[in-house]
């Protein structure tokens, strides 16, 4: 499995890449993988405020529907409209092209409460 060690992690399986102002968030190579073909993203609206922890986005693959949840609270500033007539980016690209949404962190500050590459990978390794 790839865990770029340049963004940070969710125990539910989301990454998160700071740039400039701003977080990207996507789902994680263990994360597409167990979902399977990826057919529908169903994307957060912009302008939305989410809490930590919130659902905001669901995946849906052939095998089931999957909720993405924000890794920190703020405001969704983008989303991946690419993702709306190709969804199987997310199987293809995981933390590049598949890409869900961007949000403005309501504090950067709380991206240090996220899993770091090695933390993630301990927590795949608990549930293998």
């Amino acid at each position: 499995m790839d865990i770029p060690k340049d963004r940070f992690y969710t125990k539910t399986h989301e990454w998160a890449l700071p740039e400039g102002d701003t977080v990207l968030v996507g789902i994680t190579d263990y994360a597409q993988d167990a979902l399977g073909d990826v057919v529908y993203v169903e994307l957060p609206e912009v302008g939305r405020v989410v809490e930590k922890g919130e659902a905001v986005a669901v995946v849906e693959s052939v095998k089931t529907a999957y909720d993405i949840y924000a890794p920190v609270a703020g405001a969704i500033v983008a989303v991946n409209l690419a993702l709306e007539k190709t969804p199987e980016l997310v199987n293809q690209d995981p933390y590049g092209e598949g890409w869900i949404f961007r949000l403005k962190p309501r504090d950067m500050g709380d991206l240090d409460e996220l899993l770091d590459a090695e933390g993630y990978q301990e927590v795949l390794e608990s549930e293998a």
